[in-house]
């Protein structure tokens, strides 16, 4: 079976898009997930670009990928200093990744227009820094940015940068459909007349400018192609790049090819929505494979046919994406996935029990409420353990009250939260203040429980992510709030949903202090 190369740029490209920021923890989360999930590259950023992307390499450095390559992505070196003395270089070489990927004009209009360095001068650009990285890492990477631009501008310069780029050592070469208006008839032909020329792999990166990044992206497969780039849910500047969460599944369960195992396959969804989730973005319910609409089936004819046979209206079995099918008439689904989290949870729960019926039945009434559980997995298990009786309660909430006070204009305001609890050792009443409302809030409770729960004080709090639920109510709608919290070993996510934020974060922030207290 062939073997296709799977390179995520989600922590670079993912991140240009729009309404899209990831902090330095985010990207050490997704690139975590990535790594569980089997993806053979993951490009972590350009370190030489932002302080953030330098800040990542570092902290990646002291984590462990199982199965992963981690590269960084950057340029070759400017035409006025030796590829020795570029500083961008030096920050490629101290990331200490073991794959770099270089991109370089291979379309002579930017050569002239964009660089303004001859024709000849790009070559040795691209030779000279794809030559002098090769000596110093493990795999070197070479994007022909405007590949396909540059080939039908001027074919002969296009070939003659390949040339360069192979010749220095490059590992692959990447062919780039930057704009992303190339159609996959073009795309076909020119990978076809590339392929075997350079005696080096050939890689394909197709951005979606014309709807076409993943038709781009298989077709390009199909004629040669062994390396494919491309984005978790698509994201990615201006309409974004080819989809992984697409891509997967085709070459592996359409065209036969090997590029993850079937067990993996299986994570596909939830990979997706814990990429949209620290994403802050809403889940888009009719998105292939993966969507909660991909294999849902409303009335007549279809019901009536899938119940009988699910192939006579799916073109796959969704669970082998980590997906369900849903019969939205009378709801029938669900049930095995709840099945599935009390093995990972490893819950001592008869799978055949009447309360896993409950279980799914509270799930479909919070997620109706707005809630969603990718992303937190640890308000998943709490929610399960006390439909199943496994849940023991630490704490009780008396009452508590948040006060935001601005004293005068241009000052910051003042944020105080007052809370009494009752825990089987006694009451407590206390107060804090924060960096805000919620920060208050989670500092007056852990201060009233860590007499009774010193170990709390191993926990903090990494990120919080609000989003809005009902569009066009304004101010007046529901919100839900994602928490991450850890304490040095473990990580965990909870959430919570209600009109009131402060509400909201406080569902959350409990659920986050119980589940520690329950793991001890």
């Amino acid at each position: 079976m062939r073997n296709i190369e799977l390179y995520d740029t989600t922590l670079r490209d993912g991140s240009q898009s729009e309404d899209v920021s990831f902090s330095v923890e985010d990207k050490m989360r997704i690139m975590q997930r990535l790594d569980d999930f089997g993806i053979h590259y993951i490009e972590g950023g350009w370190p030489g670009s932002n302080p953030k992307d330098a800040e990542f390499f570092r902290q990646a450095r002291k984590f462990k990928l199982n199965y992963s390559r981690l590269a960084a992505f950057g340029s070759t070196h400017r035409a006025s200093l030796p590829v020795d003395k570029d500083p961008n270089i030096r920050e490629l070489l101290e990331a200490q990744t073991p794959v770099v990927t270089i991109f370089g004009k291979t379309w002579d209009f930017h050569v002239k227009v964009a660089l303004r360095v001859s024709l000849q001068t790009n070559l040795d650009l691209i030779h000279n820094t794809v030559a002098y990285l090769k000596e110093r890492v493990e795999k070197v990477f070479f994007d022909a940015e405007h590949f396909f631009d540059g080939y039908r501008a001027n074919p002969e310069y296009a070939v003659k940068v390949m040339e360069s780029a192979a010749a220095a050592g490059a590992d692959c070469l990447v062919l780039c459909d930057t704009n992303g208006g190339t159609m996959p008839g073009e795309i076909g032909a020119v990978v076809s007349a590339m392929a075997g020329r350079f005696n080096v792999p050939l890689g394909i990166h197709a951005h979606n400018d014309s709807e076409c990044a993943v038709a781009n992206s298989l077709i390009a497969v199909e004629k040669g192609a062994s390396q494919i780039q491309g984005t978790i849910n698509g994201l990615g500047e201006r309409c974004g790049n080819a989809n992984l969460i697409s891509l997967i599944p085709a070459l592996k369960l359409k065209m036969k090819l090997n590029c993850i195992t079937a067990s993996r396959l299986k994570k596909l969804k939830d990979v997706s929505r814990f990429v949209t989730e620290i994403s802050n973005l809403r889940p888009f319910k009719r998105q292939p494979y993966v969507g909660d609409s991909a294999f849902a089936h409303k009335g007549g004819i279809h019901v009536s046919a899938i119940l009988r046979h699910p192939e006579t209206y799916e073109h796959m079995r969704p669970e082998k994406v980590g997906n369900y099918q849903r019969v939205l008439v009378s709801d029938l689904s669900g049930k095995s996935n709840i099945i599935r989290k009390i093995s990972d949870f490893k819950l001592k729960i008869d799978p055949d029990s009447p309360k896993v019926t409950d279980v799914v039945n509270d799930l479909k009434r919070l997620e109706n409420q707005g809630f969603q559980f990718e992303g937190a997995e640890a308000s998943l298990e709490l929610l399960m353990k006390k439909s199943f009786g496994l849940h023991r309660k630490f704490f009780d909430l008396i009452g508590f009250r948040v006060i935001v006070e601005k004293r005068r204009e241009g000052e910051e305001p003042l944020s105080e939260a007052t809370i009494m609890i009752r825990t089987p050792q006694g009451v407590e009443h206390t107060a804090a203040d924060g960096n805000g409302p919620v920060n208050a809030l989670d500092r007056a409770l852990r201060k009233a429980l860590e007499k009774f729960y010193p170990r709390l004080k191993e926990v903090s709090l990494i990120d919080y992510k609000v989003r809005v639920l009902t569009a066009g109510k304004g101010t007046d709608t529901n919100v839900r709030v994602l928490v991450e919290s850890g304490d040095g070993k473990h990580k965990w996510g909870t959430v919570g949903v209600s009109a009131n934020i402060i509400e909201a974060s406080w569902q959350a922030l409990v659920d986050s202090i119980e589940y520690k207290l329950l793991r001890g």
